[in-house]
């Protein structure tokens, strides 16, 4: 009456005293009796111990022995509180005796202990979860019978477990392992996640869990995709039923509950039987043989309608006419799977070992008020491998024994017919799991530093380019130019008119140059400083006094109609009128604007020879410009006189002669206040 969780497999299994992890009631004795397969040995691991050592092994205690039955010899007898036992415990042969004796005692959980066959080098018990490892990824060997009440997991896939959860409870809860057999599992650590789903999968119940520093999952080379009853790919006419359930509502219409409405997440009701029993059933048609390696159920759905199946059997066949109920493995007894127990919650179960078949079908067993379910299919295609090319020898050569050499080739030939009919080989394919996280392994080292790399490289090489294009920049505006920026004039469309084209008739803008030379013929004027004013619609000159050559346009509207030349007349050597062109002509509201020109007031720089070369800043239409006679010491004085304000400023377009001195006032650009000139002075 001492013996508690038990799990006895044909190659490993799982063991406990009563009422583990609590303290077991007192004078209880259990014995087990394990075997293995002949030739082998048994390897017995400790997952925890703590029996009461007070009277030195006496009363309470856990021995060992090699063999079954009163020839049994003891291996060791073991007691003491949170006894660490170091290694494996190996029988010397097929068959041990593991023997529990608990006599009077006041505390003690007991214990809990793993077997297999000694080829199982990596065993690990049930209460060993993740934390346990540093590895990144590792292989375990889980015994049987890891599915204990005792026991937490926290997670479900694809998204991982939680760390603290035991590995092989969790890796019978992902599939990856059956509770009946054990079997070999593949961990992966990553990054632990905020939260953990929960959810049912082969009888165990994943609970909901916290954030964790680190969660893992199971590498798989299994099939775990769907089979297409969600996806439609199996059409309704392959969905059949043993009965269907209708009936009418309120209004009268009649509700048909088809069986290819048993389609998971679809919308709407289930598929239902008329009668509920157990032998009603839900087939499904593959239309050819497949790996089936789970099902997913649900209830109705239905919130007013609270019906589900909670237990099921599994029969498949090739035909539709011979069908073989689903076992559990090494017990020979039909598979009970659990099922539902609510309408909404999806609740998964794997084959292990898979089911290969065209036809499948499903049998409840266990319902809530009707059998209502809808389904779906998890694996993979299953798919013959081709048979080898046969190369045929050459004919012999033709003598006297054709027809004997006619008749072994027709033999030859209808025996590698015959074996390319029978012996056909199959194989099952390897598809990825994609529901597990990737392996942790070089490749992501790899990449955590090609990664920084790469984004360092690309960093440098975009500020090579921004600092040349800067630096290309800086050496343009560092070769002798005078004009302001582009975005310091009147306007960014006033600054865009200069590229475009005003006349036919006029040229590339280029600078006018005077020699020493014709500078020497410049007759000296006095012309006191002009007034600066400011305008909203003229660029302020950059000059002051004389100044060299500048590698500049005009922006100067040369005067109208004849085209001046150096041959003709010098307007400024004229004796009738002193023309000093101190700024352009102004157009029309609706032309183009000119800047202001530079006005060179040679006062101040008494210093500077004759012979400095100058540039006139006025657009030259066509021919250049004609040279300066003499020298300009002073700047022509607006009060002299009449003619003298004639030559002041221009005749501005629209006005009368230049007889009309009352007239004789600059045109004002728009939006600038209108200066006023005395006469007086």
């Amino acid at each position: 009456d001492g013996c508690g969780h038990t799990v006895l497999g044909p190659e490993s299994g799982t063991l406990a005293s009563i009422n583990y992890p609590r303290t077991s009631p007192n004078s209880t004795v259990c014995e087990w009796e394990i075997r293995v397969k002949p030739g082998q040995r048994v390897q017995l691991k400790f997952g925890d111990f703590d029996i009461d050592d007070s009277d030195s092994c006496h009363s309470s205690y856990l021995r060992v022995h090699n063999g079954i039955g009163p020839n049994r010899t003891e291996i060791g007898k073991y007691c003491g509180f949170g006894f660490q036992m170091d290694g494996l415990i190996t029988s010397k042969s097929n068959e041990v005796t593991v023997q529990f004796m608990s006599g009077i005692h006041t505390s003690g959980r007991g214990f809990l202990a793993a077997y297999s066959t000694t080829d199982k080098s990596d065993l690990i018990t049930c209460l060993d979860n993740a934390s346990h490892f540093s590895e990144p990824e590792f292989n375990k060997y889980c015994p049987a019978g890891c599915v204990i009440p005792f026991a937490d997991i926290s997670g479900t896939i694809p998204h991982g477990y939680r760390d603290s959860s035991s590995l092989c409870m969790a890796g019978v809860h992902a599939g990856v392992v059956s509770n009946t057999l054990g079997g070999q599992i593949n961990v992966v650590i990553s990054k632990g996640i905020p939260y953990y789903e929960g959810s049912l999968a082969n009888n165990v119940t994943s609970k909901v869990g916290p954030l964790s520093t680190s969660l893992f999952t199971f590498k798989t080379s299994g099939c775990y995709g769907t089979l297409g009853m969600e996806s439609g790919v199996i059409p309704d006419s392959h969905i059949t039923s043993s009965s269907i359930l209708e009936w009418p509502n309120q209004t009268g219409q009649v509700n048909i509950w088809k069986p290819e409405n048993a389609r998971l997440k679809r919308i709407g009701p289930p598929w239902a039987a008329f009668i509920s029993d157990e032998h009603q059933w839900l087939q499904i048609d593959l239309n050819k043989e497949k790996k089936i390696t789970g099902i997913i159920t649900t209830g109705s759905t239905l919130a007013e309608h609270y019906y589900y199946v909670s237990a099921y059997r599994i029969l498949y066949s090739d035909d539709a006419q011979k069908w073989t109920v689903y076992r559990e493995p090494g017990t020979g007894k039909d598979k009970i799977f659990q099922g539902n127990t609510e309408l909404y919650q999806e609740v998964r179960n794997n084959f292990i070992p898979p089911i290969t078949a065209r036809f499948f079908r499903i049998n409840p067993l266990k319902w809530h008020q009707k059998i209502a379910m809808k389904v779906e299919l998890l694996g993979c295609q299953f798919s013959l491998g081709r048979a080898p090319k046969i190369t045929l020898p050459p004919p012999p050569p033709q003598n006297k024994n054709d027809e004997k050499n006619a008749d072994f080739m027709d033999e030859f030939i209808h025996s590698v017919k015959t074996s390319l009919q029978t012996d056909k080989t199959t194989f099952t394919p390897e598809i990825k799991n994609t529901t597990v996280t990737p392996s942790v392994t070089k490749d992501v080292a790899l990449a955590a530093v090609l990664v920084p790399v790469l984004v360092m490289v690309f960093t440098t090489l975009i500020l090579i380019l921004v600092c040349a294009w800067h630096w290309r920049n800086r050496k343009k505006k560092a070769e002798g130019t005078y004009d302001l920026p582009y975005w310091d004039r009147a306007g960014w469309w006033k600054g865009m008119k200069q590229f475009f084209p005003t006349k036919s008739a006029e040229h590339e803008e280029t600078p006018v140059r005077y020699s020493s030379s014709e500078i020497s013929h410049l007759r000296p004027r006095e012309v006191p400083t002009m007034l600066q004013t400011q305008s909203a619609e003229y660029a302020q000159p950059l000059v002051g006094g004389i100044v060299g050559t500048l590698h500049q346009r005009s922006t100067f509207k040369p005067e109208e109609g004849k085209e001046a030349s150096y041959a003709d007349l010098d307007p400024y050597n004229s004796p009738i009128q002193e023309v000093y062109h101190a700024y352009a002509e102004p157009l029309p509201v609706t032309g183009p604007e000119y800047a202001t020109p530079i006005i060179m007031d040679m006062s101040s720089h008494p210093s500077t020879p004759l012979g400095a070369p100058s540039i006139s800043t006025f657009k030259a239409a066509g021919n250049p410009a004609p040279p300066l006679v003499g020298t300009c010491n002073k700047l022509l004085s607006r009060t002299d006189s009449a003619s003298s304000a004639q030559a002041l400023y221009d005749i501005p377009k629209g006005q009368l002669g230049p007889g009309n001195t009352n007239q004789l006032m600059y045109q004002v650009p728009q939006s600038v206040a209108h200066p006023t000139v005395s006469k007086d002075e």
